[in-house]
């Protein structure tokens, strides 16, 4: 069923929790990221605090409930895909602004999930926008 993408809804992983977003359509911003900096967020299991560079010339912080598929040193240098239009969401009292796109699919012959961070060329520059 083909279906218009502004009649999209979608549900994403953050802090462990499966959060529905409304919304998610033509509207939304997807940037190029750089990380810079990738720390495990202190008292949490599942969050990493990712510092971004964002093309504003600010650092942008987004944290994501991904620590069980990555250690945090080896993200840092990479290029990711991030939603960056989102309000702000307060967690483990640290302001996330944004999403991290990742892809999510069963392993096989099991029912365990492995994910993946949409990684792009590290040629793409901080904040190019994606179509």
């Amino acid at each position: 069923m083909n279906t218009p993408l502004h009649d999209w809804k979608t549900t994403c992983i953050n802090s462990g929790k499966n959060i529905k977003v409304e919304g998610l359509n033509s509207k939304s911003d997807f940037r190029a990221v750089k990380v810079k900096e990738c720390v495990a967020v202190p008292k949490s299991k599942k969050l990493l605090q990712f510092t971004l560079d964002d093309g504003t010339g600010t650092d942008r912080t987004i944290l994501s409930g991904i620590y069980a598929y990555y250690e945090p040193e080896e993200l840092v240098g990479k290029t990711l895909i991030a939603i960056t239009n989102l309000p702000p969401r307060k967690m483990m009292g640290i302001d996330s602004c944004g999403m991290l796109l990742s892809a999510v699919n069963n392993l096989k012959d099991s029912e365990d999930e492995e994910l993946h961070l949409l990684m792009v060329d590290n040629h793409i520059p901080a904040g190019a926008k994606l179509y």
